[in-house]
């Protein structure tokens, strides 16, 4: 079911609030109805995996419902969905959401990886550039680039970062062919994907970093807990195929 539901996010979020929704209207807006929402949008929750995903389908239309009983203006929701839409498109439904890189995540990168010179380094999906600056951190001599889909973010991550390359588009559709570190910071149902692109495209002698999710039927070079529950794997190019 876990698995099922990943394929669909963020379909299956829209369903969930639909069957509370339905509970609440069967019941009526009373404290029966209240109570049957809150109920199916948890059962809903449980059924996701991720806890993002579950604290979301569990308090998005409970909290939409509140927001509905105030005196708010007759365009807040338009402005709110053409403002959700700009940041996270529908056609980034299928890649991570704004995960962010924690501060001083990568810190001990230098322990397990030596990079010549001014090395050519590429956050795929940099967000608002959490992880451009975690990897400046990690290795200040690197050649920082980013590539981020949004609009805002992009913007967002230039002006954060002023020092790295970050360039609005779509990481899968970048070039990975002269790159000497590849980070990424994705969600487990990409990971595939990210895996016949490095294989495809990654030069011998070439590195890739992922925080939190591991290459599937792959075995790390490296691997090494980052601050709280976080992990980093480390893997090389020629160990890819």
């Amino acid at each position: 079911m876990g698995e099922s539901l990943a394929r669909l996010w963020p379909l299956s979020a829209l369903l969930s609030w639909a069957l509370a929704w339905a509970a609440w209207q069967a019941l009526g807006p009373g404290w029966s109805g209240g109570l049957a929402l809150l109920a199916v949008s948890l059962a809903c929750a449980l059924l996701h995996r991720r806890p993002w995903r579950r604290l979301w389908v569990a308090l998005g239309l409970p909290l939409g419902l509140l927001l509905s009983q105030a005196a708010l203006p007759a365009g807040f929701w338009l402005v709110l969905a053409v403002a959700l839409l700009a940041l996270y498109p529908r056609r980034l439904w299928g890649d991570a959401p704004l995960f962010l890189t924690p501060r001083g995540a990568l810190i001990e990168l230098s322990a397990h990886l030596q990079l010549p010179g001014a090395p050519r380094v590429l956050d795929a999906g940099c967000g608002s550039g959490a992880g451009l600056r975690a990897l400046r951190a990690a290795l200040p001599s690197a050649q920082l680039a980013g590539t981020e889909a949004s609009w805002p973010l992009a913007l967002w991550a230039r002006w954060r970062c002023p020092w790295a390359q970050v360039r609005r588009g779509d990481m899968w559709a970048d070039s990975w062919r002269e790159l000497d570190l590849l980070y990424l910071f994705q969600r487990p149902e990409t990971m595939t994907r990210v895996l016949a692109k490095a294989r495809a495209e990654l030069p011998p002698g070439a590195w890739l970093l992922s925080l939190d999710f591991e290459l599937p039927g792959i075995r790390p070079h490296a691997q090494w807990p980052s601050i709280g529950r976080h992990q980093l794997f480390l893997y090389r190019a020629e160990d890819l195929n």
